[in-house]
């Protein structure tokens, strides 16, 4: 059996690496057990608001930026349907290898195994993980950064996991399908859908100009579950293109993406740790995770570097500490609140869609902002919801109180 490490992280993506280059970096010693190489590239793309990372110093890790952010809400087919919504607040991709390089410089000195966690045993002073190579690894904790859909982390049943799924491509087109220098977060325009593709589950682009002549553009959903075919949100994205008159002439990269939306809290008592999508860290509300790693993850290296300090603390306690650190009390209220109202959205049709997002977005900026990348605290949250419940519609209001539209919204797989 290999020697005891303070920490042995599972996984090798985003999630993993942060909190391996944060724990590193406060002398833990850290090792990590990744299926693929942790210096490998990163398949999908990463969106933040700039200002997110402007306030962690970080903004130089950003490859694109716009300043022209927009989004459509309109039904589409008429002027004041195509007539954008400024959003009026930087938009940043992240340049993917920078930010690795990022974590891995400052990972720094962990030993990294190629290899893949198949079991987690913990004991009251250290936890043995299991490997597909046939090692056993050992540490004081185990900390699973390896994604929504471990094995390992034990949660509460809460019925099917509602997802957002995408699918997107990075190509050239016959034409611009967005205007120059542009990003639009969403555009719910529908006019190119038939009848009948108006009764199932809403979708919208989300699209971005790479410059020299190349877009990403992906046609998104909201949380369903299970959620929207990849096949369904292709076909969609190309109706949508070819009713604007654009062809698809080159495709340099695709993307297929599903996110847990509303993946319940883990059971913080057990002895095994997580971080990332394991600890649920998706945003309920906007599917983003990045930003909330950034945020988190020294936070949560600081406690558990303090308490490794103490040598009679074993696995049990030091996930005690961990669980504690990651979710206190007011982030597990702020979570429950995004919970609810996406249970709502849920039941959502087209129209009422379209009508929320429109009054979200209505909110002075800094409200809605810190809505989306969960920096208020819990009373401003609170007021929030209530200034966006005041604000909407009386047929908004209904479907905000009772979780689906007067007009029969269908209940798309839920």
């Amino acid at each position: 059996m290999a020697r005891c490490a303070d920490v042995l992280v599972l996984g090798g993506g985003p999630a993993a690496l942060c909190i391996a280059s944060e724990l590193n970096q406060r002398g833990v010693a850290v090792e990590g057990i990744a299926p693929e190489p942790v210096d490998a590239p990163w398949p999908n793309t990463y969106g933040i608001w700039v200002d997110e990372l402007k306030a962690l110093d970080l903004d130089h890790l950003i490859e694109h930026r716009w300043s022209d952010t927009v989004s459509y809400f309109g039904s589409g087919g008429s002027e004041a349907a195509d007539q954008p919504l400024v959003h009026g607040i930087d938009y940043g991709l992240f340049d993917r290898a920078a930010l690795q390089r990022y974590w891995l410089k400052r990972a720094d000195g962990v030993l990294w195994h190629k290899d893949f966690a198949e079991r987690v045993e913990a004991g009251a002073e250290h936890t043995l993980v299991s490997c597909a190579s046939g090692e056993v690894r050992k540490a004081r904790l185990v900390i699973d950064a390896s994604g929504a859909s471990s094995p390992h982390i034990r949660r509460p049943d809460q019925g099917p996991v509602a997802g957002q799924a995408a699918y997107g491509l990075v190509g050239r087109f016959s034409e611009a399908p967005i205007s120059s220098g542009r990003f639009v977060l969403m555009d719910y325009r529908s006019n190119h859908l038939s009848e009948k593709q108006h009764l199932e589950p809403p979708t919208f682009l989300y699209a971005m100009d790479l410059g020299d002549g190349v877009f990403f553009v992906e046609e998104t959903s909201l949380a369903l579950a299970p959620g929207v075919a990849y096949d369904v949100l292709q076909q969609r994205l190309k109706q949508r293109l070819e009713h604007r008159g654009v062809q698809i002439t080159e495709v340099l990269h695709e993307e297929f993406c599903l996110f847990p939306m509303n993946l319940p809290l883990p059971d913080r008592n057990q002895p095994l740790l997580a971080f990332g999508g394991s600890a649920s860290m998706v945003h309920p509300a906007s599917g983003y995770m990045v930003g909330s790693l950034l945020r988190r993850g020294p936070g949560l290296a600081e406690a558990l570097a303090a308490a490794l300090a103490d040598p009679s603390l074993g696995s049990v306690d030091l996930a005690r500490r961990g669980w504690q650190a990651l979710w206190p009390m007011e982030l597990v209220l702020r979570h429950q609140l995004y919970q609810f109202g996406l249970g709502r959205l849920m039941g959502f049709n087209e129209q009422l869609l379209r009508r929320h997002f429109a009054t979200f977005f209505s909110l002075p900026r800094e409200d809605w902002f810190g809505f989306l990348t969960n920096t208020l605290p819990l009373p401003r949250l609170m007021g929030v919801m209530l200034r966006l419940f005041a604000l909407s519609p009386w047929e908004l209001r209904q479907g905000l109180v009772l979780g689906a539209s007067q007009h029969k919204a269908p209940r798309f797989r839920q």
